[in-house]
């Protein structure tokens, strides 16, 4: 082999080698440092734009499963709100039937009927009740209730309308205006009014029990695709750091034989002495 002086290709073969290796124990670094395997689009383009609609998918779920949350609080209050206005029904009918005691003087009966009108005004305000705003109460649906991270209203949950005003499904029989003693209602009023209202709360119960429901699913979904985005993004740190300490032996190797190397044109000194 010739002895040059201008071209010293063992260095610049270590040299090249040196900067590959240097270069690949800054990655493996930068990954480790962070914990993804993505520190560059450059690293997985491909990879990269999956985990983006993965990752905005999972944020998506976090969304719905907070506005189930909310939508179920909504029909929590709206069954506080029935299960008072029940309790006030009971005591209607339990006034009408102590009203009909013969033993009764008018007397008598003009201080049930105060308590019949205070009753009736507190189940006019329970029909008034709100939710952030948001009536709980009239003949207009609430709004449906996606469970879906899309928005799709295939399987969104509807908030039926519940009037509780209403005379033939509410309590409005025994509200009206025309209704201002315990006189001028029947046993069979009061008794339709609680039937009413025992089937909004079975109603406001199955919409409960199937956002409940809705709210695992979508749990369950945004950690799987947290886990999908995972093994796309996430650095598996026991393998990354074998390959640290690889390219960490591969720098060291590669500087001490590229000071080699730059020695080994020396000789061509010597034979010029």
């Amino acid at each position: 082999m010739a002895v040059v002086i201008n071209t010293n290709y063992a260095a610049t073969v270590a040299s090249n080698n040196l900067a590959a290796s240097n270069s690949m124990l800054q990655k493996s670094l930068n990954r480790l440092s962070s914990g993804s395997k993505i520190v560059n689009p450059s690293d997985d383009a491909g990879g990269l734009a999956v985990s983006m609609k993965l990752s905005a998918a999972a944020v998506r779920q976090g969304a719905v499963a907070t506005n189930i949350g909310n939508a179920v609080s909504l029909l929590q209050t709206q069954d506080g709100a029935l299960k008072v206005s029940g309790k006030i029904l009971e005591r209607i009918s339990e006034l009408k039937v102590l009203y009909t005691d013969v033993t009764k003087s008018d007397s008598d009966k003009a201080n049930y009927d105060k308590e019949f009108v205070a009753l009736q005004a507190q189940l006019t305000s329970n029909a008034g009740e709100s939710f952030n705003g948001v009536a709980l109460f009239g003949s207009s649906d609430i709004g449906d209730v996606a469970t879906t991270e899309d928005g799709s209203t295939n399987n969104a949950v509807t908030i039926v309308a519940r009037d509780l005003t209403s005379s033939s499904s509410g309590v409005g029989a025994l509200t009206s205006s025309g209704v201002s003693s315990l006189s001028s209602v029947d046993l069979s009023d009061i008794t339709s009014a609680i039937e009413n209202v025992a089937t909004m709360r079975a109603d406001n119960g199955s919409e409960q029990s199937r956002l409940g429901f809705a709210a695992e699913l979508v749990t369950v979904n945004k950690a799987n695709l947290e886990a999908a985005n995972s093994r796309i993004t996430d650095v598996d740190v026991a393998s990354e750091s074998t390959q640290l300490a690889r390219w960490n032996v591969l720098v060291q190797a590669g500087t001490s034989m590229l000071a080699q190397a730059n020695q080994s044109a020396q000789t061509a000194l010597k034979l010029l002495q």
